[in-house]
């Protein structure tokens, strides 16, 4: 009996030793793959922090504002992008004057004149070889809504409404 006592006791020492191997090696997967997915969260994060571009491929838009499907409307054909891309977000209205200036003329947009009124909106009025923009920017209460207005140029002066 001793001996199988003796070797009960040996058996039961290494299993006890190999169970407490496979949890140290199971807590150090687990605490890097915990490090890694902090990082991944990280770069999410980062990512959701840029701003993107949404319909108009060349007018940056900052990450505070959201996109209001209900008050947007664009409309795209062959060789053809026109409309009104409608955002909202809490943004003071000077932060949004300066990123668009900045990021617009990145895209090779040029600003032609800037309406700024303390009372009403701030619109800001770009042009491309062959489109202009409108950016219309209205601080409330709550939010400040923005709205931004891409049309082709028309070369022709006496083309349209305006006959």
């Amino acid at each position: 009996m001793t001996k199988a006592r003796s070797r009960q006791t040996v058996l039961l020492a290494i299993g006890m030793l190999t169970l407490f191997f496979f949890i140290v090696s199971g807590c150090s997967t687990l605490r890097s793959n915990k490090s890694s997915s902090t990082q991944g969260f990280a770069v999410t994060k980062d990512r959701e922090s840029s701003p993107l571009y949404y319909d108009f491929g060349d007018v940056l838009i900052p990450n505070e504002l959201k996109v209001d499907e209900k008050s947007s409307y664009i409309v795209q054909s062959p060789g053809f992008l026109t409309g009104v891309l409608a955002l909202k977000g809490k943004v003071k209205r000077n932060s949004l004057i300066a990123f668009f200036q900045n990021n617009m003329a990145k895209d090779n947009w040029r600003e032609i004149s800037l309406f700024k009124s303390p009372r009403t909106s701030t619109i800001m009025l770009f042009q491309k070889e062959n489109r202009w923009a409108v950016i219309s920017i209205n601080e409330k209460e709550l939010n400040t809504y923005v709205e931004i207005g891409v049309a082709p140029t028309v070369n022709e002066p006496e083309s349209g409404l305006l006959k």
